[in-house]
């Protein structure tokens, strides 16, 4: 009898196994809570469909930078959705659990959606901020997560370094001096673009929140009457890529599913998702349905700046020009 309840025993947890289904950890940056709250419903459904399996999906929320370092250290995610390639560089080169080539396994780099960065202000705007000059004005206060911490903060430092470049003919002694004002205008620097939020919308900190595109919508729709949305004339592409964490995924037996859940990105469905949340999605038939909610203005990519390992280096590591102009408090 008794190797009859082994076997029973046996083919019972099986059966809980698989009617309990995987879970993956998705390690993402601090914009996209509600987005992938939608998406890994959507995911479900269709993984559901396909092979008959039920998942969960975990989600962890923060400053790009600091998620990045998360992982590093050994958080097990399964897949990461951060704001920046220079983060998820960090971890192949540190971390050594994701591929080198992992920005050729999905299109457009494995950046399935793009962003911006616009300004949010009190109602009425009653300082006047219209572009990236005014941020510099005595008496405004700007609010921008650490640029250490949250990789959306590092595209805005970079916009507002590439519109100091244009307006300074590339003078370094003028553009620093701006970038260092501007700086010395924000009166606390939180980790993320969550923190950043909280700070200007809760908190009635500052005049002028330099935030995602995506963010300054949901604001928008979710504080009505209490911000405006100012469209600056240039601005930079943001290209938040995603990226398998293969060390991660097959020591979790997940290698199969993480591919699936970040392959879906790219499906019509997917992508009207995306834009319905006020990303701009990769599907050029999508973005031109959506067109009229995206306005156009002049955007200035990364390899404006050598790509992102050089931008790392040159801005943002330590004894990096960030460093060297910040004001210390």
């Amino acid at each position: 009898m008794k190797p009859k309840l082994t076997l029973l025993a046996g083919l019972c947890a099986l059966a809980l196994t698989a009617q309990a289904g995987r879970e993956l950890l998705n390690v993402s940056y601090d914009p996209t809570r509600k987005l992938y709250e939608q998406y890994n419903e959507l995911f479900r459904a269709y993984w559901k469909k396909k092979t008959g399996e039920d998942v969960k999906i975990n989600q962890s929320h923060g400053g790009s930078g600091k998620q990045a370092r998360s992982v590093i250290d050994g958080v097990p995610a399964d897949v990461v959705t951060l704001a920046l390639a220079g983060d998820i560089n960090n971890i192949v080169t540190r971390g050594k659990s994701v591929p080198k080539d992992w920005q050729t396994f999905l299109p457009h780099n494995s950046t399935p959606y793009q962003s911006t960065i616009i300004f949010v202000v009190r109602p009425g705007n009653p300082k006047n901020i219209k572009d990236w000059g005014d941020l510099a004005r005595e008496g405004v206060q700007v609010v921008t997560p650490n640029p250490k911490t949250s990789g959306g903060a590092r595209w805005n430092f970079l916009a507002a370094w590439r519109w100091a470049e244009k307006e300074f003919k590339g003078d370094q002694t003028k553009i620093k001096e701006y970038i260092k004002q501007l700086y010395s205008n924000a009166p606390v620097l939180d980790t993320g673009a969550t923190g950043s939020t909280i700070t200007f919308v809760k908190r009635k900190i500052g005049d002028v929140y330099l935030a995602w595109e995506n963010e300054a919508r949901l604001i928008e729709s979710e504080f009505p009457g209490q911000t405006e949305i100012i469209i600056p004339p240039s601005s930079i592409l943001a290209e938040p890529p995603v990226a398998v964490v293969k060390k991660n995924a097959i020591k979790n037996g997940n290698e199969d599913l993480a591919e699936a859940y970040l392959k879906f990105w790219y499906t019509p469905e997917a992508q009207e998702l995306a834009a319905k949340n006020y990303f701009r999605p990769s599907d050029k038939k999508v973005l031109a349905k959506y067109a009229d909610q995206f306005p156009s203005l002049e955007l200035v990519d990364i390899n404006h700046f050598g790509g992102w390992a050089e931008a790392q280096k040159k801005f943002f590591d330590d004894g990096g020009i960030y460093d060297e102009i910040f004001i210390k408090r």
